[in-house]
């Protein structure tokens, strides 16, 4: 794997296969190792967010998930191979860890949801350990939800909270939680619970995903995509005529 810069943070360029073997030899040794995916949205807020910033930049492994920073980093010359989507990865790294006997915790979401995350993965992922989960609205007392994943004795850890509070979280707690590694996954309990469904391949290897969710959400998510996808172009054009 190569370590690139682009757009001011560093990114992995590598395939699904490598990652999972990388991340399963660092498992194997007990390395701890610190997980992010970069998308369109996460480089744009990073510009002034200085705390996510950091957050991402102190990750071991930095994957790119979404098509507009595999085209956007293709444009400024570098090499990608290809996409590592956050939700793929997931279910990658399920098997794997099925395959190996390594004992998994999820985390984050709403109750329901990841009830029924755990309930999708067992049917999955037949013969998977999934040792403990827990719902993402725990801020009054972060401390406990801590202690109850290192008590579980998880070796892989999934984090279903929004940018950047999962960031953050993992950032901040990483030496207590017991854990040999941890990712953050964003809205992938969501699609696994079947709340939202995800877009068709051909959208997905073209990059369109974002107009999938606009169009299942219109009122939500227009605005959002409309401000950060024009400002990723701009942060673009500007880096290319550096």
């Amino acid at each position: 794997m190569e370590r690139i810069e682009f757009l001011g943070s560093p990114m992995d360029s590598a395939t699904m296969v490598d990652t999972v073997a990388y991340i399963a030899s660092r498992i194997e040794k007990k390395e701890f190792l610190q997980h992010v995916v970069v998308n369109v949205a996460k480089l744009v807020h990073m510009q002034k967010d200085k705390v996510l910033a950091e957050s991402v930049k102190a990750c071991d492994l930095i994957n790119i998930d979404g098509m507009g920073v595999v085209l956007g980093a293709r444009f400024m010359g570098h090499d990608i191979p290809e996409r590592v989507a956050g939700v793929d990865l997931f279910h990658n790294l399920l098997d794997m860890s099925r395959d190996k006997n390594f004992p998994v915790f999820l985390l984050g979401a709403e109750e329901d949801i990841v009830a029924k995350t755990v309930e999708k993965v067992n049917e999955q992922h037949k013969g998977i350990n999934v040792v403990g989960y827990h719902h993402g609205y725990f801020w009054d007392d972060e401390a406990a939800v801590v202690e109850k994943i290192k008590e579980s004795g998880a070796r892989l850890l999934f984090v279903a909270i929004t940018s950047p509070k999962k960031e953050n979280f993992i950032n901040k707690w990483q030496d207590q939680l017991g854990v040999d590694f941890v990712m953050g996954v964003g809205g992938t309990f969501d699609v696994v619970a079947g709340k939202v469904k995800r877009a068709p391949l051909w959208m997905q290897k073209n990059g369109l995903e974002w107009f999938y969710r606009i169009v299942q959400e219109p009122r939500r998510m227009w605005k959002r995509y409309a401000v950060t996808n024009s400002l990723f172009a701009w942060l673009l054009i500007k880096e290319k005529f550096k």
